[in-house]
Protein backbone atom coordinates (compact mmCIF):
# COMPACT_ATOMS: atom_id res chain seq x y z
CA UNK A 1 0.00 0.00 0.00
CA UNK A 2 1.31 3.04 -0.69
CA UNK A 3 1.77 6.16 1.78
CA UNK A 4 2.66 9.03 -0.34
CA UNK A 5 0.17 11.02 -1.05
CA UNK A 6 -2.19 9.92 1.82
CA UNK A 7 0.47 11.60 4.73
CA UNK A 8 0.60 15.08 1.69
CA UNK A 9 -3.08 14.94 2.01
CA UNK A 10 -3.15 14.59 5.77
CA UNK A 11 -0.02 17.10 6.63
CA UNK A 12 -1.93 19.87 4.32
CA UNK A 13 -5.36 18.50 6.02
CA UNK A 14 -4.44 19.63 9.79
CA UNK A 15 -6.44 22.71 9.60
CA UNK A 16 -7.95 22.60 6.45
CA UNK A 17 -10.01 19.86 7.42
CA UNK A 18 -11.74 17.90 4.63
CA UNK A 19 -10.38 18.87 1.13
CA UNK A 20 -7.56 15.99 0.12
CA UNK A 21 -6.07 16.10 -3.01
CA UNK A 22 -7.70 13.34 -4.03
CA UNK A 23 -10.47 14.79 -6.94
CA UNK A 24 -13.44 12.92 -8.79
CA UNK A 25 -14.55 13.89 -12.08
CA UNK A 26 -17.96 15.32 -12.36
CA UNK A 27 -21.17 13.85 -12.03
CA UNK A 28 -23.50 14.29 -14.98
CA UNK A 29 -26.72 14.64 -13.44
CA UNK A 30 -27.81 18.20 -13.24
CA UNK A 31 -30.42 19.73 -10.45
CA UNK A 32 -33.89 19.08 -10.81
CA UNK A 33 -35.06 22.11 -12.67
CA UNK A 34 -38.22 22.77 -14.91
CA UNK A 35 -36.99 22.95 -18.92
CA UNK A 36 -39.27 26.52 -18.79
CA UNK A 37 -36.66 27.79 -16.40
CA UNK A 38 -33.39 26.80 -18.30
CA UNK A 39 -31.86 29.23 -20.32
CA UNK A 40 -29.38 28.99 -23.56
CA UNK A 41 -26.37 30.97 -24.83
CA UNK A 42 -25.39 32.48 -21.24
CA UNK A 43 -22.60 32.85 -19.71
CA UNK A 44 -21.66 31.33 -16.13
CA UNK A 45 -19.32 33.21 -14.00
CA UNK A 46 -18.03 30.81 -10.52
CA UNK A 47 -15.65 32.76 -8.57
CA UNK A 48 -12.30 31.57 -7.18
CA UNK A 49 -10.81 32.88 -4.12
CA UNK A 50 -7.51 32.79 -5.34
CA UNK A 51 -5.61 32.75 -8.78
CA UNK A 52 -5.15 28.44 -9.67
CA UNK A 53 -1.30 29.76 -11.14
CA UNK A 54 -0.16 26.67 -13.11
CA UNK A 55 -3.18 25.17 -14.54
CA UNK A 56 -0.72 21.81 -15.29
CA UNK A 57 -3.58 19.13 -13.63
CA UNK A 58 -0.63 16.88 -12.76
CA UNK A 59 0.98 19.15 -11.15
CA UNK A 60 -2.05 21.29 -9.16
CA UNK A 61 -1.87 21.30 -5.48
CA UNK A 62 -4.86 22.98 -4.35
CA UNK A 63 -8.53 22.68 -4.50
CA UNK A 64 -8.74 26.20 -7.06
CA UNK A 65 -6.59 24.80 -9.40
CA UNK A 66 -8.09 21.23 -9.14
CA UNK A 67 -11.71 22.94 -9.38
CA UNK A 68 -10.44 25.16 -12.83
CA UNK A 69 -9.09 21.87 -14.49
CA UNK A 70 -12.40 20.11 -14.25
CA UNK A 71 -13.70 22.37 -17.16
CA UNK A 72 -10.77 21.61 -19.22
CA UNK A 73 -10.03 17.73 -18.68
CA UNK A 74 -12.02 15.04 -18.54
CA UNK A 75 -11.01 11.72 -16.40
CA UNK A 76 -11.64 7.95 -17.44
CA UNK A 77 -14.64 7.36 -14.90
CA UNK A 78 -16.89 9.90 -13.33
CA UNK A 79 -18.91 9.32 -9.75
CA UNK A 80 -22.66 9.49 -9.42
CA UNK A 81 -24.86 12.08 -7.15
CA UNK A 82 -24.64 8.39 -4.65
CA UNK A 83 -20.77 8.09 -5.92
CA UNK A 84 -20.67 4.50 -7.62
CA UNK A 85 -18.67 4.87 -10.91
CA UNK A 86 -19.84 5.94 -14.20
CA UNK A 87 -18.56 6.30 -17.48
CA UNK A 88 -16.13 8.46 -18.49
CA UNK A 89 -13.35 8.80 -20.75
CA UNK A 90 -13.20 5.20 -20.51
CA UNK A 91 -16.84 3.05 -21.28
CA UNK A 92 -16.53 0.32 -19.45
CA UNK A 93 -13.18 -0.71 -16.98
CA UNK A 94 -12.71 -4.26 -14.72
CA UNK A 95 -9.98 -4.91 -12.43
CA UNK A 96 -8.54 -6.51 -9.07
CA UNK A 97 -6.51 -4.48 -6.59
CA UNK A 98 -3.19 -4.41 -8.77
CA UNK A 99 -4.41 -4.46 -12.14
CA UNK A 100 -7.41 -2.80 -13.60
CA UNK A 101 -7.88 -2.69 -17.69
CA UNK A 102 -10.11 0.69 -19.11
CA UNK A 103 -11.91 0.46 -22.69
CA UNK A 104 -12.27 4.05 -24.19
CA UNK A 105 -14.81 5.64 -25.55
CA UNK A 106 -14.49 5.83 -29.51
CA UNK A 107 -14.44 9.54 -31.28
CA UNK A 108 -12.90 11.37 -28.30
CA UNK A 109 -10.82 14.34 -29.36
CA UNK A 110 -8.60 16.99 -27.75
CA UNK A 111 -8.85 20.57 -27.99
CA UNK A 112 -7.01 20.78 -30.79
CA UNK A 113 -9.21 18.21 -32.70
CA UNK A 114 -6.59 15.48 -32.25
CA UNK A 115 -8.05 11.89 -31.67
CA UNK A 116 -7.51 10.66 -28.11
CA UNK A 117 -5.73 7.37 -28.00
CA UNK A 118 -4.74 5.09 -25.87
CA UNK A 119 -1.02 5.42 -26.01
CA UNK A 120 -1.69 9.17 -24.88
CA UNK A 121 -3.68 7.72 -21.75
CA UNK A 122 -1.18 5.29 -20.63
CA UNK A 123 1.70 7.80 -20.72
CA UNK A 124 -0.30 10.13 -18.42
CA UNK A 125 -0.22 7.33 -16.21
CA UNK A 126 3.60 6.30 -16.51
CA UNK A 127 4.17 9.88 -16.25
CA UNK A 128 2.39 9.97 -12.65
CA UNK A 129 3.89 6.36 -11.93
CA UNK A 130 7.20 7.86 -11.79
CA UNK A 131 8.01 9.34 -8.52
CA UNK A 132 11.03 11.56 -10.10
CA UNK A 133 8.39 13.56 -12.11
CA UNK A 134 7.50 14.72 -8.73
CA UNK A 135 3.72 15.00 -9.85
CA UNK A 136 0.88 15.65 -6.98
CA UNK A 137 -1.15 13.10 -7.99
CA UNK A 138 2.05 10.18 -7.39
CA UNK A 139 0.48 8.43 -4.32
CA UNK A 140 -3.08 9.56 -5.24
CA UNK A 141 -3.88 8.67 -8.32
CA UNK A 142 -0.92 6.11 -9.43
CA UNK A 143 1.16 4.40 -7.03
CA UNK A 144 4.78 4.85 -7.11
CA UNK A 145 6.40 2.71 -9.77
CA UNK A 146 2.51 1.69 -11.45
CA UNK A 147 2.82 1.64 -15.33
CA UNK A 148 0.28 1.20 -18.31
CA UNK A 149 -0.19 -0.43 -21.33
CA UNK A 150 -2.27 0.85 -24.37
CA UNK A 151 -3.47 -1.61 -26.58
CA UNK A 152 -4.79 0.41 -30.06
CA UNK A 153 -6.46 -2.43 -31.35
CA UNK A 154 -8.57 -3.20 -28.36
CA UNK A 155 -8.94 0.55 -27.90
CA UNK A 156 -8.35 -0.35 -23.70
CA UNK A 157 -5.28 0.71 -21.06
CA UNK A 158 -3.83 -1.61 -18.55
CA UNK A 159 -2.67 -0.54 -15.17
CA UNK A 160 -0.45 -2.83 -12.98
CA UNK A 161 0.59 -1.89 -9.54
CA UNK A 162 3.77 -3.12 -7.69
CA UNK A 163 1.22 -3.62 -4.52
CA UNK A 164 -2.54 -3.98 -3.60
CA UNK A 165 -4.56 -0.77 -4.31
CA UNK A 166 -7.77 -1.44 -3.04
CA UNK A 167 -9.32 1.44 -4.62
CA UNK A 168 -7.31 0.90 -8.04
CA UNK A 169 -9.98 1.97 -10.48
CA UNK A 170 -11.03 4.84 -8.62
CA UNK A 171 -8.20 6.12 -8.41
CA UNK A 172 -6.50 5.64 -11.41
CA UNK A 173 -9.59 6.53 -13.05
CA UNK A 174 -9.95 9.79 -11.24
CA UNK A 175 -6.77 11.82 -12.81
CA UNK A 176 -6.99 14.12 -15.44
CA UNK A 177 -5.51 13.01 -18.84
CA UNK A 178 -3.57 15.74 -20.82
CA UNK A 179 -3.57 15.10 -24.43
CA UNK A 180 -0.43 14.78 -26.55
CA UNK A 181 0.81 18.04 -27.20
CA UNK A 182 0.71 18.89 -23.52
CA UNK A 183 2.35 15.78 -22.60
CA UNK A 184 5.35 16.52 -24.62
CA UNK A 185 5.70 20.36 -23.54
CA UNK A 186 4.03 20.59 -20.39
CA UNK A 187 4.97 24.54 -20.66
CA UNK A 188 2.05 24.54 -22.42
CA UNK A 189 -0.41 24.19 -19.78
CA UNK A 190 1.22 26.84 -17.25
CA UNK A 191 -1.36 29.04 -19.00
CA UNK A 192 -2.88 26.87 -21.20
CA UNK A 193 -4.73 24.04 -21.54
CA UNK A 194 -4.82 20.43 -23.70
CA UNK A 195 -7.25 18.44 -22.60
CA UNK A 196 -11.04 16.74 -23.69
CA UNK A 197 -12.45 18.64 -21.35
CA UNK A 198 -16.26 20.54 -22.05
CA UNK A 199 -14.48 23.44 -22.34
CA UNK A 200 -11.54 25.46 -23.84
CA UNK A 201 -9.71 28.07 -22.57
CA UNK A 202 -9.81 31.07 -24.67
CA UNK A 203 -8.69 34.04 -22.42
CA UNK A 204 -6.28 34.40 -19.46
CA UNK A 205 -5.90 37.60 -17.28
CA UNK A 206 -3.99 36.32 -14.67
CA UNK A 207 -4.36 37.69 -10.67
CA UNK A 208 -8.54 38.62 -12.41
CA UNK A 209 -10.43 35.85 -14.55
CA UNK A 210 -10.05 33.09 -16.84
CA UNK A 211 -12.81 32.61 -19.91
CA UNK A 212 -13.91 29.17 -21.16
CA UNK A 213 -15.94 28.52 -24.27
CA UNK A 214 -17.86 25.29 -24.36
CA UNK A 215 -16.43 22.76 -27.39
CA UNK A 216 -20.68 22.29 -29.13
CA UNK A 217 -18.68 18.64 -30.28
CA UNK A 218 -18.28 17.27 -26.65
CA UNK A 219 -20.50 14.49 -26.66
CA UNK A 220 -18.61 11.92 -24.06
CA UNK A 221 -19.61 13.72 -20.65
CA UNK A 222 -20.64 11.78 -17.80
CA UNK A 223 -22.53 8.68 -17.71
CA UNK A 224 -25.25 8.80 -20.03
CA UNK A 225 -24.42 11.81 -21.41
CA UNK A 226 -26.63 13.61 -23.32
CA UNK A 227 -25.74 16.47 -25.93
CA UNK A 228 -28.77 18.19 -26.92
CA UNK A 229 -29.37 19.58 -23.15
CA UNK A 230 -30.66 23.02 -22.04
CA UNK A 231 -29.37 25.35 -20.35
CA UNK A 232 -25.79 24.58 -21.03
CA UNK A 233 -23.54 27.84 -20.88
CA UNK A 234 -21.87 29.07 -24.06
CA UNK A 235 -19.03 30.30 -21.89
CA UNK A 236 -17.70 30.09 -18.11
CA UNK A 237 -16.35 33.07 -16.70
CA UNK A 238 -13.97 32.21 -13.77
CA UNK A 239 -13.36 34.63 -11.89
CA UNK A 240 -10.61 35.59 -9.09
CA UNK A 241 -12.53 37.72 -6.33
CA UNK A 242 -10.36 37.11 -2.97
CA UNK A 243 -12.53 39.44 -0.47
CA UNK A 244 -15.56 37.56 0.67
CA UNK A 245 -17.94 40.01 1.39
CA UNK A 246 -17.27 41.24 -2.41
CA UNK A 247 -17.89 38.19 -3.81
CA UNK A 248 -21.17 37.87 -1.57
CA UNK A 249 -22.21 41.52 -3.32
CA UNK A 250 -21.49 40.17 -6.93
CA UNK A 251 -23.63 36.70 -5.91
CA UNK A 252 -26.62 38.93 -5.34
CA UNK A 253 -26.00 41.64 -8.01
CA UNK A 254 -25.81 39.17 -10.91
CA UNK A 255 -22.27 39.35 -11.60
CA UNK A 256 -21.62 36.28 -10.35
CA UNK A 257 -23.17 33.09 -10.73
CA UNK A 258 -21.56 30.69 -7.70
CA UNK A 259 -19.49 31.19 -5.07
CA UNK A 260 -18.35 29.25 -1.86
CA UNK A 261 -19.11 31.62 1.07
CA UNK A 262 -18.31 30.30 4.40
CA UNK A 263 -17.87 34.02 6.57
CA UNK A 264 -21.06 35.84 7.90
CA UNK A 265 -22.29 36.77 4.44
CA UNK A 266 -23.38 33.23 4.38
CA UNK A 267 -26.27 34.73 6.65
CA UNK A 268 -27.55 37.32 3.67
CA UNK A 269 -27.57 34.96 0.88
CA UNK A 270 -29.40 32.37 3.26
CA UNK A 271 -32.19 34.78 3.78
CA UNK A 272 -32.45 35.35 0.58
CA UNK A 273 -32.87 31.59 -0.38
CA UNK A 274 -30.31 31.22 -2.67
CA UNK A 275 -29.74 28.45 -4.02
CA UNK A 276 -27.36 26.62 -2.25
CA UNK A 277 -25.34 23.09 -1.76
CA UNK A 278 -23.49 22.16 1.29
CA UNK A 279 -19.88 20.11 0.83
CA UNK A 280 -20.22 17.76 4.33
CA UNK A 281 -16.28 16.93 5.37
CA UNK A 282 -14.88 15.94 8.30
CA UNK A 283 -14.01 18.79 10.93
CA UNK A 284 -14.25 17.76 14.44
CA UNK A 285 -12.17 15.25 15.63
CA UNK A 286 -10.00 14.83 18.43
CA UNK A 287 -6.92 12.47 18.99
CA UNK A 288 -4.81 11.52 22.05
CA UNK A 289 -1.37 11.20 22.04
CA UNK A 290 -0.96 7.20 23.38
CA UNK A 291 3.01 7.27 23.40
CA UNK A 292 4.10 4.82 26.28
CA UNK A 293 4.01 7.03 29.49
CA UNK A 294 1.44 9.69 28.92
CA UNK A 295 -1.74 9.24 30.02
CA UNK A 296 -3.48 8.51 26.44
CA UNK A 297 -1.96 5.64 26.09
CA UNK A 298 -4.34 4.37 28.77
CA UNK A 299 -7.49 3.41 27.64
CA UNK A 300 -9.42 3.94 30.90
CA UNK A 301 -8.26 7.80 30.43
CA UNK A 302 -9.61 8.05 27.10
CA UNK A 303 -12.61 6.56 28.09
CA UNK A 304 -13.46 8.82 30.84
CA UNK A 305 -12.46 11.99 29.22
CA UNK A 306 -14.58 11.12 26.01
CA UNK A 307 -17.34 10.45 28.74
CA UNK A 308 -17.11 13.52 29.98
CA UNK A 309 -18.01 15.93 27.18
CA UNK A 310 -21.37 16.63 25.37
CA UNK A 311 -19.91 15.76 21.85
CA UNK A 312 -23.19 17.34 20.36
CA UNK A 313 -22.73 20.64 22.21
CA UNK A 314 -19.14 20.67 21.45
CA UNK A 315 -19.30 20.60 18.19
CA UNK A 316 -22.37 22.81 17.73
CA UNK A 317 -19.34 25.20 19.42
CA UNK A 318 -16.61 24.69 16.94
CA UNK A 319 -19.52 24.75 13.93
CA UNK A 320 -21.47 28.02 14.93
CA UNK A 321 -24.08 25.19 14.94
CA UNK A 322 -23.59 24.44 11.06
CA UNK A 323 -22.14 21.62 11.72
CA UNK A 324 -23.56 17.80 10.38
CA UNK A 325 -23.10 15.07 12.56
CA UNK A 326 -20.17 12.63 11.86
CA UNK A 327 -20.80 9.02 11.42
CA UNK A 328 -17.59 7.91 10.95
CA UNK A 329 -13.64 9.21 10.45
CA UNK A 330 -14.82 10.39 6.39
CA UNK A 331 -17.96 12.28 5.61
CA UNK A 332 -19.98 9.85 3.16
CA UNK A 333 -20.09 12.04 0.48
CA UNK A 334 -15.97 11.97 -0.08
CA UNK A 335 -15.90 7.67 0.45
CA UNK A 336 -17.24 4.62 -1.33
CA UNK A 337 -17.65 3.38 1.92
CA UNK A 338 -20.95 4.91 3.03
CA UNK A 339 -21.75 2.85 6.54
CA UNK A 340 -22.30 4.54 9.55
CA UNK A 341 -19.33 3.02 11.94
CA UNK A 342 -19.57 5.64 14.67
CA UNK A 343 -22.76 6.05 16.13
CA UNK A 344 -22.91 3.42 19.27
CA UNK A 345 -19.45 2.63 19.27
CA UNK A 346 -18.05 5.67 21.46
CA UNK A 347 -18.86 6.25 24.93
CA UNK A 348 -22.14 7.85 26.22
CA UNK A 349 -21.95 11.05 27.91
CA UNK A 350 -22.08 10.69 31.45
CA UNK A 351 -19.96 12.70 34.44
CA UNK A 352 -20.39 9.98 37.05
CA UNK A 353 -19.27 7.09 34.72
CA UNK A 354 -16.12 9.33 33.84
CA UNK A 355 -15.28 9.66 37.43
CA UNK A 356 -15.61 6.52 37.99
CA UNK A 357 -13.35 5.50 35.18
CA UNK A 358 -10.54 7.44 36.10
CA UNK A 359 -10.80 6.04 39.63
CA UNK A 360 -10.31 2.10 39.14
CA UNK A 361 -7.58 3.56 36.50
CA UNK A 362 -5.60 4.79 39.92
CA UNK A 363 -6.38 8.33 38.81
CA UNK A 364 -7.55 9.84 42.65
CA UNK A 365 -8.33 13.71 43.56
CA UNK A 366 -6.05 15.29 45.68
CA UNK A 367 -6.65 18.06 47.85
CA UNK A 368 -6.18 20.78 45.26
CA UNK A 369 -8.64 18.87 43.40
CA UNK A 370 -6.53 17.54 40.84
CA UNK A 371 -6.55 13.63 40.23
CA UNK A 372 -2.71 11.99 40.34
CA UNK A 373 -1.17 8.63 39.88
CA UNK A 374 2.12 7.22 41.90
CA UNK A 375 2.77 10.97 42.84
CA UNK A 376 1.96 12.41 38.89
CA UNK A 377 -0.56 14.67 38.27
CA UNK A 378 -3.07 14.03 35.72
CA UNK A 379 -2.36 16.98 33.46
CA UNK A 380 -3.35 17.46 29.98
CA UNK A 381 -2.03 19.69 27.28
CA UNK A 382 -4.41 20.28 24.70
CA UNK A 383 -3.51 21.38 20.78
CA UNK A 384 -6.22 23.26 19.01
CA UNK A 385 -5.24 25.14 15.36
CA UNK A 386 -5.55 28.99 15.77
CA UNK A 387 -6.19 29.32 11.94
CA UNK A 388 -9.51 27.71 12.61
CA UNK A 389 -11.01 31.01 13.86
CA UNK A 390 -12.51 31.40 17.68
CA UNK A 391 -14.98 28.78 17.39
CA UNK A 392 -12.20 25.88 17.66
CA UNK A 393 -10.66 28.45 20.90
CA UNK A 394 -14.51 28.29 21.77
CA UNK A 395 -14.70 24.36 21.30
CA UNK A 396 -11.10 24.00 23.51
CA UNK A 397 -12.51 26.40 26.67
CA UNK A 398 -15.56 24.40 27.12
CA UNK A 399 -12.99 20.90 26.78
CA UNK A 400 -11.13 22.61 29.47
CA UNK A 401 -13.61 23.56 32.02
CA UNK A 402 -15.45 20.19 31.49
CA UNK A 403 -12.24 18.31 31.94
CA UNK A 404 -11.25 20.42 34.93
CA UNK A 405 -14.22 19.77 36.69
CA UNK A 406 -12.94 16.28 36.99
CA UNK A 407 -10.13 16.73 38.38
CA UNK A 408 -7.52 17.06 35.17
CA UNK A 409 -5.40 19.71 34.64
CA UNK A 410 -5.62 21.12 31.26
CA UNK A 411 -2.95 23.38 29.55
CA UNK A 412 -4.83 24.84 26.05
CA UNK A 413 -1.82 25.14 23.50
CA UNK A 414 -3.17 26.93 19.96
CA UNK A 415 -0.66 25.67 17.47
CA UNK A 416 -0.49 27.41 14.07
CA UNK A 417 -0.71 25.33 10.55
CA UNK A 418 3.22 24.87 10.71
CA UNK A 419 3.43 23.63 14.73
CA UNK A 420 0.94 21.42 14.14
CA UNK A 421 2.37 19.47 11.33
CA UNK A 422 5.80 19.53 12.89
CA UNK A 423 4.87 19.09 17.01
CA UNK A 424 1.51 16.91 16.54
CA UNK A 425 1.85 14.70 12.85
CA UNK A 426 5.84 15.16 13.02
CA UNK A 427 5.74 13.88 16.52
CA UNK A 428 7.68 16.50 17.38
CA UNK A 429 5.48 18.29 20.37
CA UNK A 430 4.50 17.08 24.32
CA UNK A 431 1.03 17.51 23.36
CA UNK A 432 -1.40 14.86 24.74
CA UNK A 433 -4.61 15.76 23.26
CA UNK A 434 -5.52 17.70 20.25
CA UNK A 435 -8.17 18.76 17.64
CA UNK A 436 -7.02 17.18 14.29
CA UNK A 437 -9.23 17.47 11.87
CA UNK A 438 -7.75 15.15 9.02
CA UNK A 439 -9.38 14.78 5.73
CA UNK A 440 -8.77 11.73 3.66
CA UNK A 441 -11.50 10.89 0.90
CA UNK A 442 -10.43 6.87 1.04
CA UNK A 443 -10.13 4.57 4.46
CA UNK A 444 -6.88 3.00 3.17
CA UNK A 445 -5.50 6.80 3.09
CA UNK A 446 -5.79 6.49 7.38
CA UNK A 447 -3.66 3.68 7.75
CA UNK A 448 -0.24 4.68 7.77
CA UNK A 449 -1.83 7.67 9.89
CA UNK A 450 -3.25 5.06 13.18
CA UNK A 451 -1.00 2.63 12.55
CA UNK A 452 2.60 1.20 12.06
CA UNK A 453 6.10 3.06 12.19
CA UNK A 454 5.53 6.09 14.26
CA UNK A 455 7.14 9.88 13.99
CA UNK A 456 9.94 10.29 12.82
CA UNK A 457 9.92 6.57 10.97
CA UNK A 458 6.53 6.71 10.08
CA UNK A 459 3.56 8.65 10.17
CA UNK A 460 1.46 7.17 12.81
CA UNK A 461 1.58 10.49 14.69
CA UNK A 462 -0.53 9.33 17.87
CA UNK A 463 1.04 6.00 18.32
CA UNK A 464 -2.13 3.68 17.91
CA UNK A 465 -1.36 0.24 18.36
CA UNK A 466 -4.77 -1.34 17.70
CA UNK A 467 -4.80 -4.74 17.05
CA UNK A 468 -8.54 -4.77 15.72
CA UNK A 469 -7.99 -2.53 13.56
CA UNK A 470 -5.00 -4.20 11.84
CA UNK A 471 -6.95 -7.44 11.53
CA UNK A 472 -9.85 -6.16 9.70
CA UNK A 473 -7.42 -3.88 7.35
CA UNK A 474 -5.68 -7.02 6.17
CA UNK A 475 -8.98 -8.25 5.20
CA UNK A 476 -9.50 -5.01 3.81
CA UNK A 477 -6.47 -4.47 1.40
CA UNK A 478 -6.60 -7.73 -0.04
CA UNK A 479 -10.56 -6.84 -1.57
CA UNK A 480 -11.67 -4.66 -4.24
CA UNK A 481 -13.82 -1.93 -3.26
CA UNK A 482 -17.18 -3.12 -2.93
CA UNK A 483 -16.24 -6.17 -0.82
CA UNK A 484 -13.67 -4.68 0.87
CA UNK A 485 -16.13 -1.93 2.56
CA UNK A 486 -17.23 -4.55 5.22
CA UNK A 487 -13.52 -4.72 6.44
CA UNK A 488 -13.08 -1.02 6.59
CA UNK A 489 -16.37 0.10 8.35
CA UNK A 490 -15.09 -3.02 10.93
CA UNK A 491 -11.95 -1.54 11.15
CA UNK A 492 -12.81 2.14 11.48
CA UNK A 493 -15.16 0.76 14.20
CA UNK A 494 -12.68 -0.47 16.42
CA UNK A 495 -10.50 2.69 16.51
CA UNK A 496 -14.10 4.34 18.03
CA UNK A 497 -14.70 1.37 20.30
CA UNK A 498 -11.35 1.79 22.34
CA UNK A 499 -11.28 5.52 22.08
CA UNK A 500 -8.34 6.21 19.65
CA UNK A 501 -9.92 8.89 17.83
CA UNK A 502 -13.23 10.95 18.78
CA UNK A 503 -14.80 11.90 15.92
CA UNK A 504 -17.91 14.31 16.92
CA UNK A 505 -18.75 17.13 14.11
CA UNK A 506 -18.78 17.50 10.02
CA UNK A 507 -18.51 20.74 8.96
CA UNK A 508 -20.85 21.78 6.11
CA UNK A 509 -19.65 24.59 3.11
CA UNK A 510 -22.10 26.18 1.32
CA UNK A 511 -21.98 26.89 -2.28
CA UNK A 512 -24.48 29.44 -3.68
CA UNK A 513 -25.75 30.20 -6.81
CA UNK A 514 -28.16 32.93 -8.46
CA UNK A 515 -29.07 32.45 -12.25
CA UNK A 516 -27.67 29.08 -12.42
CA UNK A 517 -27.96 25.42 -10.73
CA UNK A 518 -25.21 23.21 -10.11
CA UNK A 519 -24.28 19.84 -8.02
CA UNK A 520 -21.09 19.24 -5.84
CA UNK A 521 -19.03 15.96 -6.92
CA UNK A 522 -16.52 15.05 -4.52
CA UNK A 523 -16.30 18.04 -3.03
CA UNK A 524 -16.27 20.66 -5.93
CA UNK A 525 -18.70 22.05 -8.54
CA UNK A 526 -19.37 19.63 -11.13
CA UNK A 527 -18.96 21.28 -14.57
CA UNK A 528 -21.32 19.40 -16.45
CA UNK A 529 -24.01 20.03 -13.90
CA UNK A 530 -24.09 23.58 -14.52
CA UNK A 531 -27.49 24.45 -15.80
CA UNK A 532 -28.24 28.75 -16.75
CA UNK A 533 -31.60 30.51 -15.90
CA UNK A 534 -33.90 32.31 -17.77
Amino acid sequence: MNTQGMIKAALSAFTVGALSLTMAACSGSAPKTDSNELANGKTFTLRLSVDPGSLDPLFASNSVTQQTARFLYDTLVNFDPDGNVVAGLAQSWQGTTTEATFTLRKNVTCSDGTALTPEIVAANINFVGDPSNNSTRTGISVAPGATATADSEKGTVTVTTPSPEPFLIRNVGNMPIVCAAGTKDRSLLAQGADGTGMYTLTEVASGDHYTLTRRKDYAWGPGDWKTDQEGLPDKVVLKVVSNETTAANLLLSGEVNAATIVGPDKQRLQAKKAFQRDLVTALGQIWFNQKPGLPGADEKVRRALTQALKLDELGQVVTSGAGKPATGLIAPVLSPCKQDTLTGNLPEHDIDAAKATLDSAGWKVGANGVRSKDGTPLKIEFFYPSTMGPTFAAGAELIKDVWSGIGVDVLLRPVTDAEGSSLILGGQGGWNAAFVPIGVSLPNELVPLVSGPTPPNGSNFAFLNNAGYLENVQKAVGATEEAGCEHWAAAEKSLFEHVDIVPFVNSATPTFAEGATFELSDGQLAPASVRMLR
